[in-house]
């Protein structure tokens, strides 16, 4: 009888240390990410750390000037040339707002710092309209270099993401922002918190703001991101960051709702941290 009292006494002891074991022990099972497709990487082991739905293609909308500046920067061409801003730039897929006025002279360097800091379309458009062979060109370009990548769910058909034939994975993706982490100036264009930029002709001059509030948090230490959004990709957002001892890569996709990419990558941070 005292040996059984004795077991059942231990047996109670551990059960209540389980019952009132602190939340902040225990790890989630999952970080709660609400954004439909999600992938997050750790850079120096190549290790995926979360995934949800990672090889289901979608609509990347404006995710795809990654691939876009990753093009013009490989070409080679002059960052200091001319390129002038004309009524083939304007956007007649969504009919959205620019405003970049017509008639704009702006050098290539610039166009690609609004294109990747502020999703800028109109420059995105003149970036392909002036590649050697125009637009076809560029696309098969940005193509070329996807398959080059091993990214075989991916497909562009312009240059700004504006077209929902624009599409690819979570996985392909993760790619993409490894091979645009190489090039120092997409790294330090997608950093930049704001730039005013003034144009000559015509003379007028413009504020513009990161479209990621997180390269604004130094807690997140962004290296590298670009966010997108259309109606059929929902919210975007892909980024190379180290927010805490792991520098990662994280891949999130179709998101509804405006801030749910920051959401979600905060999630994913406290449930790595947990």
């Amino acid at each position: 009888m005292g040996f059984s009292l004795r077991v059942f006494g231990v047996l109670g002891l551990l059960t209540g240390a389980l019952l009132f074991t602190p939340a902040s022990q225990a790890k989630s099972a999952s970080p709660g990410v609400m954004s439909g497709n999600a992938l997050v990487i750790d850079v120096a082991t190549g290790r995926t750390l979360y995934q949800k739905n990672p090889n289901q293609v979608r609509p990347i909308a404006s995710i795809t000037k990654l691939m876009t500046a990753v093009v013009v920067l490989e070409a080679r061409q002059s960052l200091g040339q001319t390129l002038t801003i004309d009524d083939n730039d304007r956007d007649r897929i969504k009919s959205t707002h620019s405003r970049i006025q017509m008639g704009t002279k702006v050098s290539r360097r610039d166009a690609l710092h609004l294109a990747l800091m502020s999703s800028e379309n109109r420059m995105a458009s003149a970036l392909a309209r002036h590649y050697p062979g125009g637009k076809a060109a560029f696309v098969r370009a940005m193509n070329q270099k996807a398959r080059q990548l091993g990214m075989r769910n991916t497909r562009f058909v312009d240059s700004t993401g504006l077209s929902t034939r624009n599409v690819s994975t979570a996985r392909d993706l993760a790619k993409l922002v490894a091979v645009a982490y190489r090039q120092p100036l997409i790294r330090q264009f997608t950093q930049d918190p704001n730039r005013e930029m003034r144009f000559a002709k015509p003379s007028y001059s413009l504020m513009f703001n990161n479209t990621n509030p997180l390269v604004k948090n130094p807690d997140w230490s962004v290296r590298l991101s670009k966010t997108g959004y259309t109606n059929e990709a929902g919210r975007c957002l892909v980024m190379r960051a180290k927010p805490g001892s792991r520098e990662l890569a994280i891949i999130l996709l179709n998101a509804q709702g405006k801030r749910t990419p920051v959401g979600d990558a905060n999630r994913i941070r406290k449930w790595l941290s947990s």
